[in-house]
This record gives structure tokens, C-alpha cells and sequence, in this order.
């Protein structure tokens, strides 16, 4: 079965720094719980773009996100998880 495409408005949170909200609607944010919008504050749009199976996404698996949109009409994007790396040392 081919999966349609999915059109799709990215928006970052002006509050976390790399928090981004998918939408499967421009501007759709009745499907967003009332709390996440008030932790992701005021939502600045960045990108529209239609999703596909073979359309790559940085940090997100696109048929994650695109089931996402279908079922619950948003995606929300964590910031990366940082690891501190700990210093030994020259090794000489």
C-alpha cells in the first residue's frame, strides 16, 4: 500500500530552543493539548511542506510523523538530547 502524501506546518517554540510542533493543519492548534501549548509557547510557523515516504527528515522518522499528523492531526520534536563528553586528558 502507497501512503499518500501529508501536508505538513512546521513551527518552532520561541521557549525551547529546537522544539518544533508539526501540524497537519496551517494554524490547526485545537489538536495540540492546551498544556503543551503553554510550555511550547507562542508557535512561530517555519516551514509548510508535504511529507512523503521517500522525503527525509534530520531528526525525525517521516512515517512516525506522518502517522502522527493522520491520528492525532500534530507531531511535537524534541530538542536533541545532549551528552556531556567527559575530558581525560592528552593522551600523551
Amino acid at each position: 500500500m502507497i501512503e499518500r502524501p501529508v501536508p505538513c506546518w512546521v513551527y518552532r517554540s520561541p521557549r525551547v530552543q529546537e522544539m518544533y510542533l508539526y501540524l497537519a493543519e496551517e494554524d490547526g492548534f485545537a489538536a495540540v493539548p492546551e498544556a503543551l501549548l503553554t510550555r511550547f509557547g507562542a508557535p512561530m510557523l517555519v516551514i509548510e511542506l508535504e511529507l512523503s515516504a521517500d522525503r527525509e527528515l534530520a531528526r525525525e522518522d517521516v512515517h512516525r510523523v506522518m502517522s502522527n499528523l493522520r491520528e492525532q492531526g500534530f507531531h511535537l520534536q524534541m530538542p536533541p538530547r545532549l551528552e556531556p563528553r567527559v575530558f581525560h586528558g592528552n593522551p600523551d
